[in-house]
């Protein structure tokens, strides 16, 4: 359960067309479909091998061309679905990757997705010299499909088995032969580790392509989820099937067998399959898995199942030998954040830590010798782009400004700390080959993401996208104010509020809490949104939010709070935010309500069903109702099992508090929610309507846990609005 950045930016959303519209009244739609609420971004941006050029699709989406840093104009093509020799042609593509030596593309198009990240297609490599295109395999769609570094293999997925295709021979070759649904995957994630460890693929290319290293996941101990598929009326043909389809796939709940988990190594050459010799324990995890720079070994993370514990090891693929070089412990849980953001050099590597008290960067060499701290002070890293070896510098994304703010610094040899802009608000950077050019984006709670092309001396050579026409339709809209609020422990919390434009001082409003709070998240933050919440506050509602214990982008301690009691200390903290909201002399404290998804779901829960509670009513959408129905590794990574901390989950189930819920409650959730699943929601309804409550209920059939399908967030933010008009508006 995670809110989840690529290296470069998605495909821009169709907003120029703003340009020549008056300020007319924002609709619903304005502020909540997900095509045109997003300001304008640019088209994905990958920097090439010469430092000087990048790569760019086309604005038909038809090309792929080449431009020029330094002038922003176009100097060449390399792919055009146009220009393509030989018989075998594509009309269209969905994505594409370059080869290490630029001489082959993959290109993928018939798009099939299995879960949020993953998906299945038609994948094919292009010559960029003779401009011919073979298919990958002529078998079936194919998963997680990935180039050798010259181009002339491609290791995919099909069948839950690996395959290898090389394009000059024809020829396609079977690496695995034992996967098997939902008992055996080799080369992509099972669910969990797609959505917790945000990982989409588990094969890794050595540098000279004579190995493929990858996970084997043998989930046939995992309990199997299963659900009924429901076709939305957005859909076409909604009556086309008359029964709904079945859908059965492994998740593991809290206190459930998970995969157990294998890493393998295939020799192209010999055709061997080594097994590495780690001491992988029955209910590890495997975290990351990569090549040292120089291609000799494998780095290996191993993290045990409480996610206190996390080995780094050094594998030689050949003997198979694994030597343990780096221990990371915690009293608590260790953060993905920190231990994923490595990246391995020749010599050595860098990794993250909050062993300070706050996430920074370390350099070890391969022996597992700490060669210095990188990164120092009260603050967090959040991302790491890479390293300038001619200049020594190190680039990096810091909350030095503030924990609500995210900004771009260098770092030198010595550890000094340089802010590239230094500008309060939402800063990104997307780096050339050689760190002489970069991609800026910025934004802030009253600026629409602006993109230019820099110079590493920080001069700007060209404005890409400045989203003026879209910020001047968007003039008028409400914005998001930043303020301090203390908790019931008199500790400060990062807040926000949301007036409605033709806000009236004089006035007093009724006011929307919203809310996410789950452990290493962050609502609170200094960048530009346009979404739901904005049209409630322009429907005549103060919208508020907190940033309780247990979030993130603070210090250790605060996110280490809730620590085996989810819902505790986040509650009291949620009900102190609308204790001093409902205090302002524009805010009517008989008026007051509170909204949340998924996490948030739960807190609403949480919070309208505590005896301190102010709130006249609450939304919950798509809530956790109790963590014993939520998956392992995100659970048990905060809350232990609940054969370790059956206190602890008694304590932080919602479905134990129903009895209390006094309030008036709207309760929404997607059937076909592989995340959440809806079955938490007819549970807590199903406890509601045994024990005699009221209150109002709403399914999407169909839908997932985002609801981003078929504009459906337009019609939800209508119902919720609907549902505080009835019960706050006088």
């Amino acid at each position: 359960m995670k809110p989840h950045t690529p290296l470069l930016l998605s495909a821009a959303m169709a907003v120029a067309g703003f340009s020549g519209i008056s300020a007319a009244p924002l609709s619903i739609d304005d502020y909540c479909d997900i095509k045109t609420a997003a300001p304008a971004s640019v088209k994905e941006m990958r920097p090439l091998a010469d430092g000087q050029t990048y790569a760019c699709i086309s604005d038909d989406e038809k090309a792929i061309d080449v431009y020029s840093y330094k002038t922003g104009k176009k100097v060449g093509t390399l792919f055009s679905t146009d220009n393509i020799s030989g018989t075998l042609k594509i009309d269209e593509f969905d994505g594409y990757a370059l080869s290490a030596n630029e001489k082959k593309i993959l290109l993928w198009n018939e798009v099939d997705t299995i879960y949020r990240h993953t998906f299945r297609a038609q994948y094919y490599v292009y010559d960029v010299a003779r401009r011919t295109l073979a298919r990958v395999s002529d078998a079936g769609a194919q998963q997680g499909a990935i180039l050798s570094h010259d181009g002339r293999m491609v290791a995919y997925q099909r069948g839950n088995n690996i395959y290898i295709a090389n394009i000059d021979y024809g020829t396609d070759v079977a690496v695995t032969t034992d996967g098997k649904l939902n008992h055996i995957i080799n080369g992509t994630p099972d669910w969990g580790y797609e959505e917790e460890f945000g990982i989409v693929n588990t094969m890794r290319w050595s540098p000279d392509d004579k190995r493929l290293a990858f996970i084997r996941f043998d989930e046939s101990e995992v309990p199997a989820y299963s659900f009924d598929n429901y076709r939305s009326y957005c859909e076409e043909d909604p009556l086309s099937d008359l029964y709904p389809t079945p859908y059965t796939y492994k998740y593991p709940l809290a206190g459930y067998p998970n995969s157990r988990v294998s890493v393998l190594c295939y020799e192209t050459d010999t055709r061997l399959t080594k097994t590495m010799d780690l001491p992988i324990g029955e209910t590890d995890y495997v975290p990351s898995l990569e090549f040292d720079g120089k291609g000799e070994n494998l780095m290996v993370m191993l993290l045990n199942r409480d996610q206190n514990h996390l080995d780094l090891y050094k594998v030689n693929p050949g003997s198979t030998t694994a030597q343990l070089i780096l221990t990371q412990t915690s009293k608590a849980w260790l953060a993905p954040d920190s231990y994923q953001m490595a990246d391995y050099g020749d010599t050595d590597f860098v990794i993250g830590s909050d062993e300070s008290g706050y996430r920074h960067l370390y350099i070890y060499n391969y022996n597992g010798v700490l060669q210095r701290q990188l990164t120092k002070g009260d603050f967090n890293v959040t991302h790491y782009y890479g390293r300038d070896v001619r200049k020594g510098l190190h680039y990096i994304q810091t909350t030095s400004l503030g924990a609500i703010n995210r900004t771009v610094a260098s770092v030198d040899s010595k550890g000094k700390l340089t802010l590239l802009h230094g500008e309060e608000g939402t800063e990104n950077a997307w780096f050339s080959r050689d760190f002489s050019y970069y991609l800026r984006s910025y934004s802030s709670a009253t600026t629409p993401t602006r993109y230019a092309i820099y110079t590493a001396s920080g001069k700007q050579v060209q404005l890409v996208e400045g989203n003026d026409a879209y910020a001047a339709r968007y003039a008028d809209a409400p914005k998001m104010e930043f303020l301090k609020v203390k908790n019931a422990a008199g500790e400060e919390m990062n807040a926000y509020i949301i007036k409605p434009a033709d806000f009236d001082p004089s006035k007093r409003y009724p006011l929307m809490m919203y809310q996410y709070n789950g452990p290493d998240s962050q609502e609170v933050l200094n960048r530009w949104r346009m979404e739901g919440i904005f049209y409630v506050a322009s429907q005549g509602y103060i919208v508020a939010a907190v940033d309780g214990r247990g979030t993130g982008n603070r210090s250790r301690s605060w996110a280490h709070a809730v620590y085996c009691r989810l819902g505790q200390d986040e509650t009291s903290d949620q009900l102190a935010g609308a204790e001093y909201f409902a205090s302002l002399p524009y805010v009517d404290a008989d008026r007051t309500s509170c909204f949340g998804w998924s996490y948030g779901g739960y807190m609403t829960l949480m919070e309208l069903s505590d005896p301190r509670c102010r709130f006249k009513c609450g939304v919950s959408m798509a809530p956790v109702t109790d963590w014993r129905l939520y998956d392992s590794i995100y659970t048990e990574r905060y809350m232990l099992t609940p054969q370790q901390n059956k206190s602890g989950y008694d304590a932080a189930s919602a479905l134990e508090r129903t009895g209390q819920m006094t309030r008036r409650l709207l309760i929404m959730s997607g059937t076909s929610d592989d995340n959440v699943h809806y079955y938490n929601t007819l549970k807590y309804a199903s406890k509601l309507n045994y024990e005699g409550q009221v209150f109002d209920m709403m399914s999407y059939a169909g839908f997932e846990h985002s609801l981003r399908m078929c504009n459906a967030r337009a019609r939800l933010f209508a119902r919720l609005v609907d549902f505080l008009d009835s019960n706050l508006k006088k």
